[in-house]
């Protein structure tokens, strides 16, 4: 029951990250046709840019049935998340959907050890950041950025500033959203 469970919320992460990442899934509703709505070019990317969220790939050796404590912050500050709970299902992950945003990897793997898992990481998609978070997260050379503890502040801060044309974009829509409903 508790891997029907995982497997299901894996489908739905799936499901979202290749919605949200503007992969097609057969049978997937199309996206807004934004030519046949009266908007100028510049407001019509506006609204696009709004409705694609920022997407990290979350590893964190929790059992697949719990629900990760950083995923659940990451997704507070509205970026989407998809979980691996192995170094081997977030190397997997990443083959399946390249455009994540960022890794974000807890330091305490079970299951290889950190620095391998970055190497791997990094070989299938250079530019991707990759960030280590938890106790000697420095100790890793290969990892782009390093939050010793897990100070969830920080690494929104952190997850933020890697996209900040999204992160306004999505500020903007919603602000313009709250001004349209109050007039």
């Amino acid at each position: 029951m508790a891997a029907a469970r995982a497997r299901g919320l894996r489908e739905r992460e799936e499901l979202e990250l290749s919605e949200s990442v503007g992969q097609a899934r057969v049978g997937a509703a199309k996206p807004p046709d934004f030519a046949a709505v009266q908007m100028q070019p510049e407001q019509a990317n506006r609204h696009l840019m709004a409705m694609v969220r920022p997407c990290f790939l979350v590893v964190d050796p929790e059992h697949s049935g719990s629900i990760s404590t950083r995923k659940l912050v990451i997704e507070s500050a509205k970026l989407n998340v998809i979980t691996a709970y192995s170094g081997g299902e977030a190397i997997e992950t990443l083959n399946k959907f390249p455009a994540v945003d960022g890794v974000v990897c807890n330091t305490e793997m079970r299951d290889m050890p950190v620095y391998r898992l970055v190497a791997a990481l990094k070989e299938h998609n250079p530019k991707v950041p990759v960030i280590l978070v938890g106790p000697g997260a420095g100790g890793t050379p290969q990892a782009d950025y390093h939050v010793d503890s897990f100070d969830p502040k920080r690494l929104l801060e952190l997850l933020q500033e890697l996209v900040p044309a999204k992160i306004s974009a999505i500020s903007d829509y919603e602000s313009e959203l709250r001004d349209n409903e109050s007039s």
